[in-house]
């Protein structure tokens, strides 16, 4: 590679964008929403408005825009679409974000009980939801990584390689994100019993009023 700098071509600056907005979606965003929930989940159980936001009207547009402008650049090199492991995996995030919409809502609006458990167990889906979502951040931290290392020399043949400091905010992202989690994880044993004191004030509320309406369950 030449010592001699030079400006980005179009299509370059075109598939930067991408990046940026496909990294800024999928590992501050989306992470962002999931710390929010987990956060706000042992203090209040007013938290899911809050993250279905932030999660779709937040974080989507950004997505669902850089996406756009990878399938684009894509397009214009006429490469085809989803033929290397870049591609397919971004495909692949794509469809696993807007299940992770869908189920979240299913399971927010949709209530049924575990047939695993008694009273204030959670259902499978519940589960299987945080799973997902952890699984999306993963699987969107090592996509990116392989655009870093591997996609953009392959689009630009060499010629501008991509930037130490992208380099270390992509590990950066990825270990304040963790860190953060795992911390938040020590809020658990305060969100069940903050869940526990709830369920038992709204069934007392509907035993006193001779109510037999089902006690609000703000769990996912």
């Amino acid at each position: 590679m030449s010592s001699v700098s030079f400006p980005l071509f179009p299509l370059e600056i075109q598939a930067r964008n991408h990046a940026i907005l496909c990294t800024t979606g999928f590992l501050i965003l989306l992470p962002l929403g999931v710390l929010v929930a987990r956060y706000m989940r042992s203090f209040t159980n007013r938290w899911f408005p809050v993250h279905a936001v932030w999660q779709l009207l937040v974080a989507g547009p950004v997505i669902l825009t850089g996406w756009y402008y990878g399938w684009k650049s894509a397009e214009q090199m006429g490469l085809g679409h989803f033929i290397d492991p870049h591609q397919r995996m971004g495909l692949a995030l794509l469809i696993l974000y807007v299940t992770q919409l869908i189920l979240g809502a299913i399971i927010h609006w949709i209530k049924t009980p575990n047939p695993f458990g008694g009273t204030g167990t959670r259902p499978p889906q519940n589960y299987f939801h945080g799973f997902l979502g952890l699984a999306i951040f993963i699987l969107a931290a090592s996509q990116v990584h392989y655009g870093l290392y591997i996609e953009w020399d392959l689009l630009s043949g060499g010629l501008h390689h991509v930037p130490d400091s992208a380099k270390n905010a992509w590990l950066a992202l990825v270990i304040v994100f963790w860190a953060l989690y795992f911390l938040g994880l020590g809020l658990l044993p305060r969100q069940f019993r903050k869940e526990a004191e709830r369920r038992d004030e709204t069934e007392h509320i509907a035993l006193r009023s001779g109510s037999s309406s089902k006690v609000e369950d703000n769990r996912v």
